[in-house]
């Protein structure tokens, strides 16, 4: 559970969001296979590819603690699902994106 003063903001510095951003795109690219109505992400259901969404999550949790991760075995994908707290959507929505590009 987040407290309500855990801060709304990415502790990544200038140099360390672009290379961040570029490791999500290269796993979207590589493995992404849709994204569903609500939001959750698809991924390709391989270990290379867990282990890379786990490194992320892992990252991501470190930087944006705000933003909750879960990422589970549906079906034959991997779902990801990034959920954020009142008022930090747009910042869960960039992610999403991010993967997308």
């Amino acid at each position: 559970m987040m407290s309500s003063d855990t801060p709304i903001a990415c502790s990544l510095n200038a140099e360390e969001l672009p290379r961040r951003l570029a490791e999500i795109r290269a796993i979207g690219e590589d493995s992404l296979l849709g994204v569903d109505e609500a939001g959750a992400l698809r991924f390709r259901n391989d270990e290379a590819t867990r282990a890379r969404l786990e490194a992320i999550v892992a990252a991501e949790s470190e930087c944006c603690s705000f933003l909750a991760f879960d990422l589970r075995t549906s079906g034959e994908a991997l779902e990801l699902r990034i959920t954020a707290p009142q008022g930090a959507e747009a910042v869960a929505d960039e992610l999403v994106a991010a993967f997308q590009s």
